[in-house]
């Protein structure tokens, strides 16, 4: 099916899979769950239960994989500023914390880098 939907998390293409999404269907860049409140055209934080459907029952998670038979995914839900602040938050932990690949720093420089903090 031709829809413009990208994920609410990365910004993904989501042409591929086909709607309605599907409890269980995940992005396929970060695997994160689709049918989430996130990714819903009711979705609104501005309004109580950040739910515009007034019939939905309440969900507490809103980026966790729910039953709501509201659910219709939205084309506008990337923010892309959230995505840019978590990445910097990222980086911002590996330069603390080393790369969880190349293990941690070690203990005088770890303790160095968290009294630059306070400096």
């Amino acid at each position: 099916m031709d829809h413009e939907i990208v994920c609410y998390r990365c910004g993904a293409s989501l042409r591929e899979l086909s709607l309605p999404l599907s409890r269980q269907d995940e992005c396929p860049e970060c695997e994160n769950y689709l049918h989430v409140c996130r990714m819903c055209v009711h979705f609104d934080r501005h309004v109580p239960k950040q739910c515009r459907e007034d019939d939905a029952e309440e969900v507490l998670e809103k980026e966790r994989p729910n039953f709501c038979d509201w659910f219709e995914a939205a084309s506008d839900t990337f923010d892309s500023r959230r995505a840019q602040q978590a990445e910097q938050a990222k980086q911002a932990l590996t330069s603390l914390f080393g790369d969880a690949d190349s293990g941690p720093p070690e203990p005088d420089e770890a303790l160095k880098r968290a009294e630059d903090l306070f400096k």
